[in-house]
């Protein structure tokens, strides 16, 4: 029998022990030290799913189809220069927890971006153009021959793409499908998928009346196409009734063909991301009697029998032109109660789709729409039972040259960092300038020096040695707006925080 099973074990074993039990000790002192130097690693990150996960993914799916949302264009100025993070932050302190990403080019896309509003749980759609591009650097050699034609030529900056372009559809299967694939967005929507324009044939923007056109309705109908200029034509659209009624049938179902294509053709979206959610867009407009009939006969846009083409998670009223160009004093923040027989005839249909609807609220200096419009723009849709809405674009809204900024609630970091959001872009000279930001805790105050604050955007960051551990306050004073990243207004004097604002800091 072995002495140590008879006698217990040896001096060698309980030293060998010893130093077991001391290297756990110090381990768990390790690990310990650690988690409490990154509070927010310990407290957050181990708890909260990851942006990757199934539920994460499954609750920014379930919020981009309900609430307020925003369109986000991150290429302009405002979002330059500072952390996405930031403009989550930011986009935060307004409430809203979907993003419409406004993908202008398919090669050209933020993924940081999508992702830090993702790690925030925000779910991100991505936001593209159906029928042309303001750019055709990424285009093949061939893309002049994917263009429609107008009755009159149209020189804006816009290049339209023909649906009847077999060569154009298949090129933007293929970039749809590839976005999708590359980047983890959490739904896709093609907006503006229509033919001009709005009255178009008396104002000349009428299309597409090209070759390509010409011929896809030859192919389907036997006929030509009827004549929108000679009214002594036998073609002529009020002459030759019979066939006019055919020319806008084809025109609708080209529109959705096209989109079905997009979303359901062989090598589509759904088949390179199944599961991604997918909504459709088409215009409402309060134009009267016969809005919807007006739309469907001038621009090839039928809701209802989109809806039932394409098959989406949600479909979107976009606010034509000719409303949302109205100054705001013109039109009323529940002016889509007027695009009651738009939505009613999707729900005759499709009782249980959700339906959104967008706003425009800044492309045009004469009708950019306050914070106040906004709300009440908010409330009224809500109360008209749509699921959601969205406008373009967040930083065009007219809160950004009339609010001063505004703190939201402090979060601190780590023992010797807090973070303020506010609710837009702040001036990092006059957050720094003496004595706007100072710190009191109890009897003890003091002011925070220059090197101590720095900012990210619309965040205030503060490190320093000397915060107290326990809780403390700050107060705000002197703190500017950035009209330098603004679209409209960049000479504007400042906005500034109002009076001094304190702001409570939790303890470490």
């Amino acid at each position: 029998m072995n002495s140590w099973k008879k006698h217990g074990p040896g001096p060698w074993r309980s030293k060998e022990r010893l130093v077991q039990t001391l290297t756990l000790m110090i381990l768990v002192t390790l690990l310990t030290h650690l988690l409490s130097a990154v509070p927010a690693l310990a407290q957050e990150d181990l708890t909260a799913p990851s942006p990757h996960s199934k539920a994460a993914e499954t609750k920014r799916k379930e919020a981009a189809l309900k609430g307020p949302s925003i369109q986000v264009d991150p290429s302009f100025p405002y979002y330059q220069n500072r952390t996405p993070e930031s403009i989550a932050d930011e986009l935060l302190q307004h409430g809203y927890k979907t993003v419409h990403y406004f993908v202008v080019n398919e090669n050209d896309v933020n993924r940081t971006f999508i992702e830090a509003l993702q790690a925030k749980g925000i779910g991100v759609w991505a936001l593209v153009l159906g029928n042309g591009s303001y750019s055709t650097a990424r285009f093949p050699a061939d893309w002049p021959s994917w263009q429609m034609e107008l009755l009159k030529p149209l020189n804006d900056g816009y290049y339209r793409f023909s649906p009847h372009s077999p060569a154009y559809v298949q090129w933007k299967k293929q970039a749809l499908a590839k976005l999708v694939r590359d980047y983890p967005f959490d739904g896709i929507e093609v907006a503006e998928p229509y033919f001009p324009e709005w009255d178009g044939i008396n104002r000349g923007v009428y299309g597409d009346v090209g070759p390509l056109a010409q011929k896809a309705f030859r192919d389907k109908t036997g006929l030509e196409m009827p004549d929108f200029t000679n009214a002594s034509s036998p073609r002529y659209y009020l002459t030759d009734t019979a066939a006019y009624v055919k020319w806008v049938d084809f025109r609708v179902e080209a529109v959705n063909d096209f989109l079905n294509e997009l979303m359901n053709g062989k090598g589509g979206v759904r088949e390179a991301r199944p599961g991604i959610l997918v909504a459709t867009w088409s215009l409402a407009i309060d134009a009267g009697p016969g809005s919807f009939d007006k739309l469907r006969e001038w621009q090839g846009l039928d809701a209802a029998a989109m809806v039932g083409r394409v098959k989406p998670d949600i479909h979107f009223l976009q606010t034509h032109w000719p409303d949302w160009l109205k100054p705001q004093e013109s039109l009323p923040p529940d002016y889509v109660k007027h695009y009651k027989v738009f939505a009613d005839k999707i729900k005759a249909e499709y009782p249980d789709l959700p339906l959104g609807v967008q706003a425009d609220i800044g492309s045009a200096l004469l009708m950019v729409k306050d914070g106040g419009w906004v709300s009440a723009f908010s409330d009224s849709v809500r109360a008209l039972g749509y699921s959601t809405w969205t406008a373009y674009e967040y930083h065009l809204g007219g809160y950004m040259y009339k609010e001063a900024p505004v703190p939201g609630k402090a979060q601190r970091l780590s023992r010797t960092e807090v973070k303020i959001p506010f609710q837009k872009r702040i001036d990092e000279g006059s957050a720094k300038a003496e004595g706007n930001v100072t710190v009191s805790a109890g009897a003890e105050s003091f002011t925070l020096n220059p090197g101590e604050i720095s900012v990210d955007g619309s965040n205030l960051l503060i490190r320093s040695g000397r915060l107290p551990k326990k809780e403390f306050r700050l107060n705000l004073r002197g703190i500017k707006d950035t009209p330098g990243f603004w679209f409209y207004n960049k000479t504007q004097t400042p906005n500034v925080i109002r009076g001094d604002v304190v702001v409570d800091v939790p303890k470490h």
